[in-house]
């Protein structure tokens, strides 16, 4: 379809309620400008609605394509000679978000989404501008939306409350029940008003009560105190009970109602100090009548939990699961390996009221601190009683936002938050001294270490950084001088690479950009966890590429480029089996060269594309005879046979030799091949006639919807990336052989028997060695040389220098690329007892302890991303008898079992060594009372 005038494109018509799109590529700035405002004015309270991934990336994205830059022409416009390819139809249909909505169209006053979407992977945000604005272009809905609110209390950020919190309300009367949504930010006003004009309550004679796990917990009053500040939970009970009489006393007739049915509470917190939540002190006084401290106290608190009962013997302590709150078991898991940890039991079991840092301003003024000492009390508490975290979830998420909400996370990140976080709210250091570090200088070693060791000891002294933190020695050596820099850096955890071995075949099409050869499939093994440098040099390898030559590597998907697979680091698993790679072999110029796309289309048969796009590059092309030359030369391979040189061909003249050399093809004067290019009305009008360029040449914007036809004497406009369209007819059919083009191989052809693959296993020593080996720094990661005063790709080499008395290695078992996540499920055999790392510590001295270690915890992950489980072994400390700790389930599990390939982090600590040198005692025991 050729739109001849775009003035017509883009209107509103008269009678109706449709609004033609515009052009895809004018589709797309729109949006992008109306996302960009509304980004620079984020405010509570905006609404964005959810759109369909399936519609939004996958339909409307890939219509409209990605600009890159300018259109690379000078002189005319494209607007007039506008074309759509493959016509009207690939505009995407209707806006269509019922994959993504739980209760389909039954209640369109009501709709709720999917509890398991994941942002990007199943849904989009867009600003209400861009809804309004694709809703008139291509109807369609249901329209979900939501609003803006903002989460967190030091770092202040916006986010969209996608779900809304849902509380079941039941009604203590009839016993009746019914869902109600409101935002986790509404009040508890809020709530009365909701409910009250829901069941037609008299407020006076209301009254609602936290009843989460069917029990009652505290009376929610009527204030502006938030539904999350109340720790509230997504799916949880609240019940309201009616009294003719209101409820001016309570039962005593005491106006005592706000407290909550608990057991009292001492005057003195966990800590063995007065009670400082949020400012406040809970001692009996007149602000025990104060709704404020009253109901934030007991938001601090663990759901019946009474902070000073004494931590004493008699049930098997420490054996308490963890509810989950809605996707929480990540968070279930790292807390049980953290509350297991011997040294930080006894210390939270303890009076640590002196060493809480209010002042900290890194910190979170001891409330994380607090909250996470009563929690690990209680499960240290007698009994096997769940204990339900809703207070702790709430420091979660008013302190790390991140966190928030009940999307599944990673239980690695919340370690590593929870451990920096722990620190500061317990850094003894209250003013931090200033002090300069510089740089080895041929220093010896020791001293350079201990130098650095002091600082950070200066700064940074809390029980997290006595037992958690080690040191690593980093050199970086200059490739260009030799300049040798050596730092010693902190670490709390140690993040270790799984090298694997296990290898996939893959096979590309290799294309000549000079013209010099035929395509050529190559099929070459590489690593399955490599990175587009490995095919790269694979590939290299096989095709025997020169020095002066390197590969561009592409995925070609219905006839164009898709993308081009330039980033060397890109994960090759990002590439599928039934996908098409090709390589194109291009020259290496010290001068800037203009890449050159050139796609194939019929000239008839609506101008379908076909055929392999070809690339080759170019010095500054000038015209469009520099670009026939390009093609011709490209092509060259391709030739049949020798033709005659009259200016008409035709297929009667060939003659029956030999195919000629590729020189001599590409001499072929242009005037033999007889194409013509005129405007596309003439061409199709009146067909060929003799003109100056030797084949129909047309140039393209990025998706090739817009074509413009050249002449020799076109201006082509400077550009990194120029892209082409060839117009096939009879003729360069008959003049070309292009099933060298067509029917690309995929990289990997499935068979109907595919042999299963043998489940990949490696030891903790090779996920060592892979972490401290000699590599390049990343070209997104240089590092500037004092010596040649530039950025320079150094090599890095690590090695440990001290370690400290609790090792956690963390297993990077996920890797992210693009839209991939990728997770191994590589076995890793692990030491659970004599774990002797003695041969990669580098510092000699013997006053730092053993280097032997025992297993104690574990954090499991099974399954995949997004829809995977956490859980945790822990070895108690009372019985050293293991057990799996599965959210609130908890069972004794034996000592063979809990090596697995869901390991994910794993928690060691030191093992003393006697006098003969043999491994002793661990370094720390919970203290039994």
């Amino acid at each position: 379809m050729t739109i001849p005038d775009s003035s017509g494109y883009c209107y509103m018509m008269e009678n109706g309620s449709i609004e033609l799109p515009c052009k895809p590529e004018e589709e797309k700035r729109i949006v992008q400008e109306l996302t960009a405002k509304a980004e620079a004015n984020l405010r509570e309270g905006n609404l964005y609605y959810v759109i369909s991934s399936r519609w939004w990336f996958m339909t409307w994205q890939r219509y409209t394509g990605k600009i890159e830059g300018d259109y690379p022409f000078d002189g005319h416009s494209i607007e007039s000679q506008f074309t759509m390819p493959s016509g009207i139809e690939d505009r995407p249909g209707p806006i269509d978000n019922n994959d993504i909505v739980a209760n389909g169209m039954d209640n369109e006053d009501d709709l709720q989404l999917l509890r398991t979407l994941e942002e990007e992977k199943d849904y989009a945000l867009v600003p209400q501008e861009v809804w309004d604005k694709l809703f008139k272009w291509y109807k369609g809905g249901p329209a979900l939306p939501r609003k803006m609110i903002s989460v967190g209390d030091q770092q202040k950020q916006f986010i969209v409350e996608v779900f809304p919190l849902s509380l079941r309300l039941i009604d203590s009367g009839d016993q009746s029940e019914v869902i109600i949504r409101l935002s986790k930010k509404a009040s508890l006003h809020d709530l009365y008003e909701k409910i009250c004009q829901l069941k037609g309550l008299d407020p006076e004679k209301a009254r609602i009560w936290d009843y989460f796990n069917k029990q009652k917990h505290t009376i929610l009053l009527s204030s502006s105190q938030t539904l999350e500040e109340s720790n509230l939970q997504m799916d949880q009970d609240i019940l309201v009970e009616v009294s003719t009489d209101g409820f001016g006393k309570d039962y005593t007739g005491n106006g005592l109602q706000l407290v909550p049915i608990e057991p009292t509470r001492s005057t003195f917190s966990i800590a063995g100090g007065p009670n400082m939540s949020n400012g406040y002190s809970t001692s009996n006084s007149s602000n025990l009548y104060q709704e404020s401290t009253l109901t934030s106290t007991y938001a601090d608190m663990e759901d019946g939990y009474d902070g000073m009962k004494p931590v004493t013997g008699g049930d098997r302590r420490g054996l308490a699961g963890l509810q989950n709150l809605g996707n929480t078991c990540f968070m279930n898991s790292a807390l049980q390996c953290l509350v297991h940890t011997p040294h930080l039991a006894h210390y939270f079991l303890q009076d640590y009221s002196d060493e809480i840092n209010t002042q900290n301003s890194l910190g979170m003024h001891g409330e994380l601190a607090l909250s996470f000492g009563e929690l690990l009390r209680k499960l240290w508490s007698s009994g096997r009683t769940s204990v339900a975290p809703r207070a702790f979830k709430g420091k979660l998420a008013r302190f790390a936002p991140q966190f928030s909400g009940y999307n599944q996370h990673d239980s690695q990140e919340l370690l590593a938050f929870l451990l920096d976080g722990l620190h500061e709210d317990l850094n003894r250091v209250k003013q931090k001294p200033y002090m300069e570090i510089n740089d080895s200088d041929g220093q010896p070693d020791e001293e350079v270490a201990d130098g650095f060791w002091r600082y950070h000891k200066a700064r940074n002294d809390s029980i997290i950084i006595d037992i958690c933190q080690g040191q690593y020695k980093s050199t970086l050596v200059c490739p260009v001088c030799d300049k040798i820099s050596i730092t010693f850096d902190p670490f709390m955890y140690l993040s270790l690479p799984l090298p694997s071995t296990a290898t996939r075949s893959m096979t590309v099409t290799v294309f000549y950009g000079d013209g010099s050869s035929l395509p050529m499939p190559f099929t070459v093994t590489v690593l399955k966890q490599g990175c587009c440098k490995d095919l790269n040099q694979a590939l290299a390898n096989v095709c025997c590429l020169s020095n002066d030559e390197y590969l561009l590597l592409a995925e070609v998907y219905e006839h164009r480029i898709y993308q081009y697979l330039e980033n060397p680091s890109e994960p090759l698993a990002t590439i599928k089996d039934d996908e098409c790679i090709v390589a194109y072999r291009l020259p290496k110029r010290d001068t800037v060269l203009t890449r050159i796309e050139i796609c194939h289309r019929y000239l008839d048969n609506e101008r379908k594309l076909f055929l392999t796009p070809l690339v080759t590059v170019m010095e500054d092309p000038q015209s469009g005879a520099d670009i026939d030359l390009a093609v011709s030369k490209i092509l060259a391979p391709l030739r049949r046979k020798v033709f005659s040189t009259s200016k008409t061909i035709d297929s009667s003249t060939e003659t029956d030799s030999p195919m000629t050399s590729t020189e001599d093809q590409m001499n072929i004067d242009s005037t033999q091949l007889g194409t013509t290019v005129q405007s596309e009305e003439e061409t199709e009008a009146a067909g060929m006639s003799s003109r100056d360029l030797s084949f129909r040449l047309c140039i393209t914007d990025d998706k090739g919807y817009a074509c413009r036809p050249i002449d020799k004497d076109s201006p082509i406009r400077p550009g990194r990336l120029l892209k082409f369209m060839m117009e096939w007819t009879e003729q360069e059919h008959e003049l070309y052989d292009s099933s060298y083009l067509k029917d690309l191989p995929e990289v990997k052809r499935s068979g109907f028997l595919s042999k299963k693959t043998k489940q990949e296993s490696i030891s903790l020593f090779s996920c060592l060695d892979a972490f401290l080996k000699e590599e390049p720094l990343g070209p997104d990661d240089m590092w500037y040389c004092p010596r040649c005063k530039e950025h320079r790709q150094a090599s890095k080499k690590l090695d440990l220098w001290r370690l400290p008395d609790v090792l956690v290695f963390h297993l990077k078992r996920f890797s992210y690329s693009r839209w991939l996540k990728n997770k191994l499920d590589t076995y890793v055999d692990f030491p659970v007892e004599n774990l002797d790392i003695s041969k990669y510590v580098k510092s000699k001295d013997a006053s730092e302890g053993s280097h032997v270690y025992e297993l104690y915890a574990i954090s499991n992950h099974y399954g995949g991303l997004g829809g995977g489980h956490y859980s945790a072994y822990c070895k108690l400390i009372d019985d050293n008898k293991w057990y799996h700790f599965d959210d609130s389930h908890v069972s004794p599990v034996s000592e063979s079992e809990i090596k697995t390939s869901a390991a994910y982090v794993l928690f060691y600590r030191r093992v003393k060594r006697n006098i003969n040198g043999t491994a002793g005692e661990q370094s720390e025991q919970v203290v039994h009372h």
